[in-house]
């Protein structure tokens, strides 16, 4: 796969991809290499990558549990007292080695230690190759509300290495696909085409297809870095979704959901949406509903949960003047952005998700 050159960065690939990171490490002359990871990657990820750098920069392992509780201010503060006492300074670089959870909130540690020193990002899973890794969000929850805390800060470099694909497990490929998912439904027909029926393909299809992913990415990253206008076309499916995420997280009578199963059903949801306020084809809506399903089946939502989960939409990162926005379709490959949704049609949606 070619290299993606950003505005900012670029992003490598496989092989290419230690020959690129091995030259920067050598032309920025870093004093001090700290590999941030997750317990999981540390054991099937570091290892590999340790026998793929050439430097003699020292380096330090910095480890924190795995999962979104990982991704909070605490963990933080833990990170920026270990970097302290291992004597980071601002010629220092962390090395984010995991997942989405680790690319955002090693990002964020990175971009606010001592005003901000350099960090790669190196993504061992789908969601993070395809999204997380990419864009430069980077930042940490509060309390079980997503992503309310952070700053866009993008990384020197992104090295995507699908071979890291092999160590997860099939639940977290799943959870990848939906950011993939919506990649097509908001960008393109034919993307949105390819990803229905995977069952066939080959590790080289799965590569051209987590490529154009991220080439869709950076196309809408590129013309709207801060996301005043068309990066919000990337959180279709997400308010809601992250709505759901969140309940789920916070409630223990329900099994916590990864973030790419909550935002399957918030991409359902915003479909019935789509149809009421956009025109959208309700065929179109019930085929993508049914995919989604056969994907991910049917989580159990029940009529008392849908009010808990609305009362979390004020927390969404796209509300502006008490509004709360909604990415919707008027079809595939043409997103509407700013939709204002009344809370009778959401609750329409959910039964629509539960039929």
């Amino acid at each position: 796969m070619t290299t993606i050159t950003t505005q900012d960065y670029s992003i490598y690939f496989n092989n290419n991809s230690y020959k690129a990171l091995n030259k920067h490490l050598k032309k920025l002359k870093y004093s001090k290499v700290f590999i941030l990871c997750d317990t999981n990657t540390n054991i099937d990820c570091v290892p590999f990558l340790l026998a793929n750098i050439d430097t003699d920069i020292t380096y330090d392992i910095l480890e924190i549990d795995p999962g979104e509780e990982s991704k909070n201010l605490d963990i933080c503060l833990g990170l920026w007292e270990t970097l302290s006492e291992y004597g980071a300074d601002r010629k220092s670089v962390i090395i984010n080695v995991g997942g989405g959870v680790v690319t955002d909130l090693g990002g964020f540690v990175a971009s606010t230690f001592k005003r901000g020193i350099d960090f790669i990002n190196i993504p061992t899973s789908l969601l993070a190759m395809v999204d997380a890794s990419i864009g430069g969000k980077t930042g940490i929850d509060l309390g079980s509300l997503k992503n309310q805390i952070g700053v866009i800060s993008t990384p020197e470099l992104i090295v995507v290495d699908t071979s890291f694909l092999g160590t997860l497990p099939q639940l977290e490929m799943r959870s990848g696909l939906a950011e993939m998912l919506k990649h097509g439904l908001i960008y393109d027909e034919s993307y949105w085409n390819k990803l229905q029926d995977l069952s066939e393909s080959t590790i080289d299809d799965l590569d051209a297809l987590i490529y154009e992913s991220i080439i869709i990415k950076k196309n809408i990253v590129e013309q709207d870095p801060t996301e005043q206008n068309l990066r919000k076309t990337l959180n279709y499916g997400h308010t809601l979704g992250h709505a759901i995420e969140s309940y789920f997280m916070e409630n223990d009578t329900k099994k916590r959901l990864l973030h790419g199963e909550a935002i399957a059903i918030g991409i359902i949801l915003a479909n019935y949406l789509s149809v009421k306020y956009c025109g959208f084809s309700e065929n179109k809506s019930n085929s993508i509903k049914a995919i989604i399903k056969a994907i991910y089946g049917h989580v159990e939502i029940n009529e008392t949960d849908y009010t808990p989960i609305v009362e979390l939409l004020k927390y969404d990162k796209k509300n502006e003047h008490g509004n709360i926005n909604f990415v919707l379709l008027e079809a595939i490959g043409k997103p509407k952005t700013d939709c204002i949704v009344e809370n009778e049609a959401i609750l329409e949606a959910f039964k629509f998700y539960d039929a």
